[in-house]
């Protein structure tokens, strides 16, 4: 199995540096990729690295952990969580079972409790690997042929009058489909109208340049592509990011 790419998300100094430590005992099956200590840098670090699994603080500098989580999945697939808090309170209980993470570790983190999380880590990877969900596929009626794709095949739609040029990490084909169709039925929690003639997934969004007016967008596997905005493009993914 493939090291598993970590991130850590703790505002404060020694928890943070004792769970790293306690982290190095598991470093031939862990990559630690990052250590963030406040919501905005565990923000873009997350959306930067894509991990496997996070170390969250329920509490970042006053802000809400949970919230950061919703806001990510709007843009990404969520990675495993573990929760570490001081805090056992029933709600962050009840968000932590909603977002279905892996576990909640009260501090300090004992070993003990550290490597049966991780063991449930890998139980629901190598489960996933066993049993892994296979997209939806949405079909599209080009020139010449259908084209059946996943949402996660897809980059960004175009508008070109009345049909739409649809953009993946491989290649551009007309769809004989307006983009006013299209943004009918489309995932609006991963598909987002940027503009008037623009549609991005958002959830491949890895960098945003508004002095340059383009965002690159970055498949799972790791292939990338940059594309040109209009101002008001560019400001309405950013509000959208943000």
């Amino acid at each position: 199995m493939k090291r598993i790419k970590v991130i850590v998300v703790e505002d404060e100094r020694l928890p943070r540096l004792s769970l790293l430590a306690k982290l190095e005992n598991y470093r031939e099956e862990l990559d630690i990729v990052d250590a963030c200590d406040s919501y905005d840098s565990a923000y873009e670090s997350i959306l930067r690295h894509r991990p496997d699994l996070l170390f969250l603080d329920i509490q970042l500098q006053g802000r809400d952990a949970i919230q950061l989580l919703e806001e990510l999945r709007t843009s990404i697939s969520l990675p495993y969580v573990i929760f570490t808090t001081a805090y056992s309170a029933r709600e962050y209980l009840m968000s932590a079972i909603k977002l279905q993470a892996v576990d909640y570790l009260l501090k300090p983190i004992g070993r003990e409790d550290l490597a049966q999380a991780l063991a449930k880590v890998r139980d629901r990877i190598q489960d996933t690997a066993r049993h892994p969900e296979v997209p939806e596929k949405m079909v599209f009626k080009s020139v010449n042929s259908l084209l059946f794709l996943s949402a996660e095949e897809i980059a960004a739609f175009k508008a070109e009058g009345n049909y739409t040029t649809l953009i993946t990490f491989n290649e551009e084909a007309l769809v004989l489909e307006s983009l006013l169709s299209l943004e009918k039925r489309l995932d609006p929690l991963r598909f987002v109208r940027v503009d008037r003639s623009t549609i991005v997934n958002v959830r491949m969004v890895c960098r945003l340049n508004p002095q340059e007016r383009s965002c690159t967008l970055q498949s799972s596997d790791g292939r990338s592509l940059t594309l040109n905005l209009s101002k008001n493009g560019t400001e309405a993914l950013l509000s959208v990011i943000r």
